[in-house]
């Protein structure tokens, strides 16, 4: 076992360790507090579960419709014109709202087309470079109760679109097909 690997199995049970010698060096009741925080994550856990399932039910609808292909079909004459590779759509689409179905989208078109591949690497770089905007506004606005999200959602969006664009010019000037 190496020393990197010992110092970070060690490293929650020390933070751990330091909060409850805080805790009684300030004479705070740690488990009454820790319950406490304990039964907060549940009420949260339960405020954000319609917010989820929502966004998930999305995201199912989307795909399982035929929208997503259907729009991937209608852009592909306009994306070749640029050399952007049409697999590559779902994901710039997907990636905004949910970061597991982005990621299982990364994961088949790097297995379709390899790693090392010209899409492999520019989802790759894509998966790094934007962010699950719907996601995060719609799980943290929801969880503090913010209703309006409109400068928000505008301005992760178009950094979501900077990211793709950038994603996809940068990967085409380093790894030029």
């Amino acid at each position: 076992m190496s020393f990197i690997s010992t110092i970070s199995s060690w490293m929650i049970p020390l933070i751990i360790l330091i909060v409850l010698i805080s805790a009684s060096w300030k004479k705070l009741p740690s488990y009454e507090l820790f319950v406490e925080g304990g039964k907060e994550g549940i009420q949260m856990a339960f405020s954000l579960l319609p917010f989820l399932l929502g966004m998930m039910v999305s995201i199912a609808i989307l795909r399982g419709s035929g929208a997503l292909d259907a729009f991937i079909s209608l852009l592909s004459p306009l994306l070749q014109t640029f050399g952007v590779p049409p697999d590559i759509v779902p994901l710039s689409i997907i990636r905004p709202i949910s970061g597991t179905a982005a990621l299982g989208m990364t994961t088949e078109l790097i297995s379709t087309h390899g790693p090392d591949s010209f899409i492999g690497r520019l989802a790759s770089t894509m998966q790094g470079s934007t962010d699950t905007t719907l996601y995060i506004i719609t799980v943290y606005f929801g969880a503090v109760g913010i209703r309006r999200m409109g400068d928000a959602l505008k301005v992760g969006l178009l950094a979501d679109l900077i990211g793709i664009i950038a994603s996809i010019v940068i990967v085409t000037i380093v790894f030029a097909r």
